[in-house]
């Protein structure tokens, strides 16, 4: 399982707004063309986003205000893809969590690593050890998550987020 996210203009938003099976096409492009590619992710944390998840708030699905719903917040949109439906950040919503993921230490994340908590509470993808290369490879995408975020609030947009 992987989060991918995908920033939404005005208009696609509107368009999803309208009509929610417009969601797949945005995510995954043309589904019934056999030939057609899947568009590259705007966000792709890769199996990250659980810990990422767990780091920003404490647990395993609760979904917390500002920075706790970068990864499982929004409103569900359009059909499950397997994993549940895509989620939809308005554009407010998604100024709020760039604001709070901003405001992060990466100290304060450091802190809330805790391996034997994360295997306790069955963080995806289950595979915590003691070492600092999980927490390594959690703050690597954490900085994709903050860019991503950053960049859609400075444009204005809407976010969409979908576990595939």
């Amino acid at each position: 399982m992987e989060l991918i996210g995908r920033r939404l203009s005005a208009g696609e938003l509107a368009a999803v707004l309208a009509d929610p099976s417009v969601v797949d096409m945005l995510l995954y492009g043309d589904l019934d063309d056999d030939e057609a590619e899947m568009p590259e992710p705007e966000l792709d944390l890769d199996k990250s986003w659980h810990g990422i998840h767990y780091l920003l708030t404490g647990t395993a699905w609760q979904i917390g205000e500002s920075a706790g719903a970068a990864i499982l917040g929004g409103v569900e949109i359009g059909p499950d893809g397997g994993y549940g439906p895509p989620r939809l950040l308005d554009p407010d919503s998604v100024r709020a969590i760039a604001t709070a993921l901003n405001g992060l230490e990466v100290e304060t994340l450091r802190a809330r690593f805790d391996p034997g908590a994360m295997t306790a509470a069955e963080i995806y993808p289950d595979l915590w050890t003691n070492g600092t290369d999980d927490f390594d490879y959690l703050m690597s995408h954490f900085a994709e998550l903050c860019q991503f975020y950053h960049s859609a609030a400075v444009s204005g947009q809407a976010v969409l987020l979908a576990i595939t």
